[in-house]
């Protein structure tokens, strides 16, 4: 019934007679004809806007309200244009080093909803990344109402992300489209992307596309990095907090000639101090550093139509955890340990990847284009917990070659390609050894309608095979229509298949004293089956005017459904148990979101949220443990008017207040390693001031979680860790309490 449901509201959408009228351009880069990809474009003092695709285009609804069309990117000085009606428009961008050019690029730091594309896709800017601290990658979601973000387990210092209610292993993450946080990353991987290497983040929920791979169920998080021939030719950022984590960030561009330009990325960060805060024993984050490379060449011809990117990529990372009294002993011998030594743990990761994206946009058809996207990753893994190993390597290729073109007019685009994956595992849990690979080779075609008028519409299928899970279909639909003026409505419904890999990316139960069990199913992948799910979604946008100034609501509603699932189930306090889903497993989203400015320079951000994830477990249906159902969330932003003569102040807070989340079952524990049916509510502050002395040089300081709210006694029989109820799995919220940071970014 869901099913039909939606074909009927897209056969319903696709037959009124509504209509939206559309502001399209093309930005191009100083005097000559190069397009600009990336340009912000966005209405002044609202949310809605887009950026500029390969070819410099872009398009936004004209509601006849909005007149001032911002054009912004970073190096160039930044345009406001006057539009009073439809109308299509080419635009030529200058570069800028004067002040000015501060002044104006600073009022595009929001995230907005794109308008223009059928999918739910919100755009998170690099001045939005700049509210917060956004150290890595896993940071970079706090002044984000759609992404939850907390913490696996009270040692790893592990952030884990949650979409539409499901953990990170459900949404598709890539960087530049390319697949890249999953297998043996799921766990850390978010934190081996330094924040200051980020240009922007586009958030889609519900089903992905197609193009992107099979995998996406509850949505997709796309990272582009900085473009060596827009980024600055120096950028130094310093960072240090007062848990004693120390980072350091450096960007070198050169721009070699008219085609080619190369960056060095370097990243490094070090925490040496083994703090206790709540006096248990175990340090309350992990000591460790890290040093994290890349090189990054682009390569642009727009007369030839050609475009490209090299990346290379390396990283050493090295996590310590435990107990504090054998910081400084108690690792010297590799990853041998011994129950004398006390509780410890050493996560030890190598990364290299290398990656390769080619595009070429034929000059008499710039409408048809074919492009190849191919990488590689090499990622291996040595670590213990306490006397528990866990080692993985993790080989990886991908490759996909996509082309565009159009059907009959630009009304009628598609997309069609190829893609290739391999993947090759090889962990050993204690004594046993788990090798496995994978491949699938997949077929896709994507459709897409703009009637130029009200209705925007994506259908895609892909045809796969895996050598593990045969062969499978996941088709992929997105609408949205604009009901009636700054109001419009997106549908989806679509399917994802993923192969688990349950360790690595559940790690958080190594730092346990569980048994680790799975129910052989006859599966191919550990013994289980592949996980299958479709994801449904509306959302409904509506555009006002509060107190004079531009504001928008946003209603949105997914639901998933598994058809099987790999269950992790923690309900025996003494086991860690996988299986195949026995019954039912969905998850219910909705989110209500307001965005206004009630004063000049001011922004608000406002959103409740509410998830609903079951699922049966072998002792009945139950919430998925350590999951608030109910969030509020508010983020508030202000900042001076900027000129020569004075500097500019940045004031950013953001509020989140958390309900109650179920803990697993601890009943069967002794008393004293008992723990209640249910979390008490937790409310967190960040909140961050900027001084802009001018257009290079600013300097920061912020807090997290600075009314120092704590959850006691994280660990369960932290007096006992080689016992049979040790678990550091049952975190809610913050341990270390309140911490306090600084930090500088320079730039030439």
């Amino acid at each position: 019934m869901r099913k039909m449901f939606f074909i009927v509201l897209f056969w319903a959408i696709s037959s009124s007679i509504f209509a939206q009228k559309v502001v399209k351009g093309e930005v191009f880069e100083g005097a000559g004809n190069s397009p600009l990809e990336g340009v912000s474009v966005y209405w002044n003092n609202t949310t809605i806007g887009t950026i500029t695709d390969s070819k410099g285009k872009f398009e936004l609804p004209f509601d006849g309200r909005n007149h001032e069309l911002v054009l912004s990117y970073v190096g160039f000085k930044t345009d406001t244009l006057h539009i009073l009606e439809p109308t299509e428009l080419k635009h030529w961008m200058v570069e800028d080093n004067s002040l000015e050019e501060v002044v104006l690029k600073k009022r595009k730091q929001t995230s907005f909803r794109s308008l223009i594309q059928a999918q739910n896709i919100t755009h998170i800017t690099s001045a939005e990344l700049l509210k917060a601290a956004c150290c890595n990658l896993a940071e970079s979601f706090e002044t984000n109402p759609a992404i939850d973000v907390n913490f696996s387990d009270a040692l790893t210092g592990t952030r884990q992300i949650k979409m539409l209610g499901l953990t990170s292993p459900n949404t598709l993450i890539t960087v530049e489209t390319i697949p890249t946080i999953r297998g043996a990353s799921q766990s850390f991987g978010l934190s081996f992307i330094p924040g200051t290497w980020v240009e922007s983040i586009q958030i889609a929920k519900g089903a992905g596309s197609v193009t992107n791979g099979y995998e996406s169920i509850a949505g997709q998080i796309n990272v582009e990095l900085q473009k060596p021939n827009k980024d600055a030719k120096f950028f130094l950022n310093a960072y240090a907090s007062s848990d004693q984590r120390y980072e350091l960030n450096n960007h070198l561009n050169f721009k070699l000639d008219d085609k080619w330009s190369t960056g060095l990325y370097l990243h490094g960060n070090l925490r040496n101090h083994a703090a206790d805060n709540n006096d248990d024993g175990f340090m309350d984050m992990p000591m460790g550093k890290q040093l994290n490379l890349m090189n990054r060449w682009q390569y642009t011809d727009s007369e030839k139509g050609w475009v490209g990117f090299l990346n290379l990529h390396f990283l050493t990372d090295e996590k310590e955890i435990g107990q504090t009294h054998i910081t400084d002993s108690g690792h010297d011998e590799g990853h041998g340990h011994s129950f004398d030594d006390g509780w410890g743990g050493l996560i030890e990761t190598i990364r290299a990847e290398a990656s390769v994206k080619a595009a070429y946009v034929f000059p008499d058809r710039p409408y048809e284009s074919i492009g190849l996207q191919t990488s590689y990753s090499y990622h291996d893994q040595k670590s213990h917990y306490g006397v528990q190993v866990y080692d993985i390597n993790h080989n990886s290729f991908y490759s996909n070659l996509m082309f565009s073109s159009i059907i009959s007019d630009t009304r009628h685009k598609f997309k069609t390609g190829v893609s290739f994956t391999y993947d090759l595992y090889d962990e050993r849990l204690l004594l046993t050894d788990y090798k496995r690979d994978d491949f699938s080779t997949g077929v896709y075609f994507e459709y897409a309608f703009d009637n130029l008028d009200a209705l925007l519409l994506t259908v895609g299928v892909r045809a796969d095979y895996h050598n593990r899970i045969g062969f499978f279909i996941t088709p992929r639909v997105h609408a949205q229509y604009t009901l009636w003026e700054r109001g419009t409505l997106k549908g989806s419904i679509g399917r994802g298949v993923r192969s688990a890999s349950v360790f690595a990316e559940n790690q958080q139960i190594f730092a346990s004293s569980r048994t680790v069990i799975i129910e052989n199913s006859g599966g191919d992948i550990y013994g289980l089956d592949a996980e299958d799910a479709w994801n449904y979604g509306l959302s409904f946008t509506q555009g006002f005017n509060l107190f004079d100034r531009v504001a928008d609501l946003a209603l949105d509603y997914y639901r998933t459904d598994y058809v099987n699932q790999v269950v992790l189930d923690l309900e025996n306090p003494l086991e860690a148990r996988f299986y195949n889903l026995k019954g039912n497993s969905f998850a219910n989203s909705f989110q209500a979101e307001v965005n206004m400015s009630p004063l000049q320079r001011t922004s608000l951000r406002l959103s409740y949220r509410l998830s609903d994830v079951q699922t049966d477990y072998l002792t009945g249906r139950l919430l998925k443990p350590l999951t608030s159902k109910h969030r509020f969330f508010v983020n508030a932003s202000y900042e001076t008017a900027f000129t020569e003569k004075h500097s500019q102040w940045r004031f950013d807070a953001t509020y989140n207040w958390l309900g109650k989340q179920r803990f697993p079952n601890t009943q069967n524990n002794p008393v004293e390693y008992q723990r209640p049916e249910w979390t008490p509510p937790i409310n967190l502050v960040n909140a961050q001031v900027t001084r802009v002395f001018n257009h290079k040089f600013e300097i920061y300081v912020g807090g997290e979680n600075i009314t120092n709210v704590r959850q006691n006694n994280p660990i369960i029989a932290a007096d006992d860790p080689y016992g049979m109820y040790f678990d550091t799995t049952m975190v809610y919220g913050p341990i270390y309490g309140a911490m306090y940071y600084a930090g500088l970014r320079w730039k030439l």
